[in-house]
């Protein structure tokens, strides 16, 4: 089962391995399956032998046992093909990929039983490493990693180079239709805008199709993403959403936004701890977008990106709290690529009467034994202060392995921290 976002490449990722690595494949696309394939696995499922060969003919295609592969493509849509996945692989013949969005939303799989067969994979816009090998920039790749593994900073014309690209990464995203039309246009930022505008209709119009209980929920909170991070403390102030809201009230819609991969939930933790989320918290919820090209077509309008010259601005660095958001935007997105749950931590000082600590991301090695912590803090600008990080280590030094500033600058390490570039987030 792949799971992703709309958009995202799941089905023509999957095609093309079927292509490559086997005999024959089918595809069977449920958003536009004829009743008659829907009715196969109605009618026939007791006798497999009609089944494929019902299949075959219907597809023009010939499988051979062990060296074809069946593709069910958008299986959240016919969930009586989801959970015939049972019979299918206990017959051994062929092998089977699935691909869904939202497959986890319970109108979707209330009246089947689950199969246990599948094996879930999470497939994510394209991350740096990925975006770089699409403009041919390989070698970058290894020479950034090595730095890294060597803990010295990079040549300086190559970090400007790599800060160059890590900023067209920011501004198109990883969704691959808007890195297509970017690269098709000759690094044309308005053709990529085009496709991620589409890409936000079509989730808009996912959300207007789910339960009319949370819907205006979800609408309220996709639409408020880039409000809610422009802000200083950037997590949900349910209150501010509609007077008397609580916490509880948005938990299906976090959930939904979550799971259908539009949105990363990062919430905070009570107690940096063994199992972050032992301690997590649920009424303090940050809410980012899963592709930061997304979110830089969600928070402006066609105009505003033209006149304000926000693609100048953020390519020179001058785009002040904007691009603040989207840096914190795009680390927690690079962070969700490597396979991190997100965590931040804040600590309320009564004397002060505000928070003398806020760490904006909390990763961890996931050692059973030897369990470490490692605090993130993202700086857009070259000048910042380490207060927050120093105190947060002082409390929980025991617990931590290593602390790190993500900053536009080269690498460098003052105080026992290490000041790291932001593309160089993909080596953590």
């Amino acid at each position: 089962m792949v799971e992703g976002a709309r958009r995202i490449g799941k089905s023509t990722i999957v095609k093309e391995f079927a292509k490559n690595e086997y005999r024959s494949y089918i595809l069977i696309d449920f958003a536009r399956a004829s009743e008659e394939v829907k009715d196969y696995f109605r009618l026939h499922l007791n006798d497999l032998d009609t089944f494929y060969m019902l299949l075959s003919v219907q597809y023009g295609v010939q499988l051979f046992p062990r060296e074809s592969i069946i593709i069910f493509d958008e299986v959240q849509l016919f969930p009586k093909a989801r959970e015939a996945i049972k019979y299918l692989v206990a017959d051994g013949r062929y092998d089977f990929i699935e691909t869904g969005s939202l497959i986890s939303i319970k109108e979707n799989v209330k009246e089947i039983i689950l199969p246990s067969e599948e094996r879930h994979v999470r497939m994510y816009p394209l991350n740096f490493e990925e975006f770089c090998l699409a403009l041919d920039e390989k070698p970058l790749i290894a020479y950034i990693q090595d730095c890294f593994i060597k803990k010295v900073p990079l040549e300086r014309s190559i970090h400007e180079k790599a800060m160059l690209i890590f900023k067209q990464y920011l501004l198109v995203g990883g969704m691959p239709m808007s890195v297509v039309a970017f690269l098709e246009g000759r690094k044309d930022f308005g053709r990529a805008d085009l496709e991620k505008r589409d890409i936000l209709e079509l989730y808009r119009n996912d959300i207007m199709k789910i339960k009319t209980q949370y819907r205006s929920k979800v609408l309220a909170i996709f639409d408020q993403i880039p409000g809610l991070l422009s802000r200083h403390e950037k997590r949900v102030v349910f209150n501010r959403i509609l007077e008397g809201s609580t916490a509880a009230q948005y938990e299906e819609t976090f959930f939904w936004l979550s799971d259908s991969m539009i949105a990363n939930e990062c919430r905070r933790t009570n107690d940096p701890n063994v199992g972050l989320s032992l301690n997590e918290s649920d009424t303090y919820i940050k809410c980012y977008m899963g592709d930061t090209g997304l979110l830089v077509s969600h928070a402006f309008d066609e105009n505003e990106l033209l006149e304000d010259e926000v693609y100048k601005q953020i390519l020179a660095g001058k785009l002040g709290l904007n691009e603040g958001m989207l840096y914190e935007n795009m680390i927690a997105q690079m962070l969700v690529a490597n396979g991190h749950r997100l965590f931040f931590y804040t600590h309320y000082n009564n004397e002060k009467r505000r928070n003398d600590i806020e760490i904006d991301f909390l990763i961890s090695n996931n050692s059973k034994t030897k369990y470490k912590l490692y605090p993130i803090e993202v700086k857009s600008g070259t000048h910042y202060s380490t207060e927050s990080l120093l105190r947060f280590r002082e409390k929980y030094k025991s617990r931590i392995g290593g602390c790190y500033i993500i900053h536009p600058r080269n690498l460098a390490i003052n105080d026992d921290i290490l000041g790291i570039p932001p593309y160089m987030t993909i080596c953590l």
